[in-house]
């Protein structure tokens, strides 16, 4: 496979990025600023699963790490896996919110550049959060 074509979407957040990452990374609370999983997660094993649009999804987490890092797996019922990276990295008394979008074969530009909109208000989403 090819290189795919990537965009890096992120938000400065004005808060520690230790408070972040930790509200950020609970599967828990993603339902309140990731609203592709607005449904809610429900624990499987080392797994998450999620109903959405997509149908039925399954979300594999990183372990928690001291590098701010949240990269996940999302396994879509036709089998196809999406590779995710979200990163929370340190700005002064702040922090980053990043998050690389991957452009997969097959999907329109209309559909990349819809996907790193929803992404941006996501991370505006938990900028709220955690600026409030």
């Amino acid at each position: 496979m090819s290189t795919m074509l990537a965009k890096i979407v992120h938000r400065s957040i004005d808060r520690n990025w230790r408070d972040v990452y930790a509200f950020a990374a609970a599967p828990e609370n993603m339902p309140l600023w990731a609203s592709g999983l607005a449904s809610g997660l429900e624990r499987s094993g080392d797994d998450w699963i999620a109903t959405g649009a997509l149908g039925t999804v399954r979300v594999s987490f990183v372990p928690h790490n001291e590098f701010g890092v949240i990269d996940h797996t999302v396994t879509i019922e036709s089998g196809l896996r999406v590779y995710n990276a979200l990163r929370i990295v340190p700005n002064g008394d702040g922090c980053e919110i990043m998050f690389t979008l991957l452009r997969i074969p097959g999907m329109t530009d209309e559909q990349f550049e819809a996907d790193a909109a929803h992404i941006a208000k996501d991370l505006a989403a938990l900028k709220a959060l955690m600026e409030t």
